[in-house]
């Protein structure tokens, strides 16, 4: 049942709307986006998504807020208990892929600064926590194999590889199969990247410039 077949309430009109918006990303893409498209699905007036968003980046910028909020809770179940860093980095780097698979939509539009308020506090504030967990783990990581690691470089690539790995997959899987290589899977992948990063980040010197400074 889609949400144009759901009644709704006047308080959770924001939700179906998002809902709306959310299906139609999944079909046809950000490009398909449009604020008309979403009123129809909703079964709302065609005014009804810029009363509410004030307009499309509103609205895909809340989406943007749900992505980060969604892979936050995500992590934090996954890792509940955990105390191990290297372990929590592991699962915490299979939970980021897993549910950018799971949240294909969220996936698509949580960093298009073009299509999203980046200067939201809600986007922002949001991104912070969910970034923080990830520091969080790597500060811990550093602490017991190798204090001269620099945390916050070390954080951007650990980031950077687990967004990395959701983008290109599909690349990797129509290169695989031309090549008749077998592929890992996207969860076996993230494994494979945070233990490489593990590994690195441990034999990792102090860091400095490349003219020593």
């Amino acid at each position: 049942m889609d949400a144009a077949s759901k009644p709704y309430h006047r308080g959770d009109l924001d939700r179906t709307l998002i809902e709306a918006a959310v299906g139609l990303i999944s079909e046809v893409g950000p490009g398909g986006f449009s604020l008309r498209e979403v009123a129809r699905r909703a079964g709302v007036s065609h005014a009804a998504p810029a009363h509410h968003f004030g307009d499309s980046r509103g609205l895909l910028t809340a989406i943007a807020v749900e992505a980060f909020e969604t892979l936050d809770a995500a992590i934090s179940h996954a890792v509940a208990g955990c105390v191990d860093p290297q372990a929590e980095l592991v699962i915490m780097a299979r939970t980021y892929v897993r549910t950018g698979l799971d949240y294909p939509a969220h996936c698509a539009i949580v960093f298009r600064t073009d299509l999203v308020d980046c200067d939201d506090p809600r986007y922002q504030h949001a991104g912070l926590v969910a970034y923080g967990h990830l520091e969080s783990v790597l500060a811990r990581l550093a602490a017991g194999t190798n204090p001269d690691l620099d945390v916050a470089t070390a954080t951007r690539l650990a980031w950077s590889t687990m967004q990395g790995l959701l983008t290109l997959y599909p690349n990797m899987q129509r290169m695989s199969e031309a090549t008749g290589q077998a592929l890992p899977s996207p969860d076996e992948l993230a494994e494979q990247f945070a233990r490489l990063l593990i590994d690195g980040f441990a034999a990792a010197g102090p860091h400095t410039s490349p003219t020593g400074g």
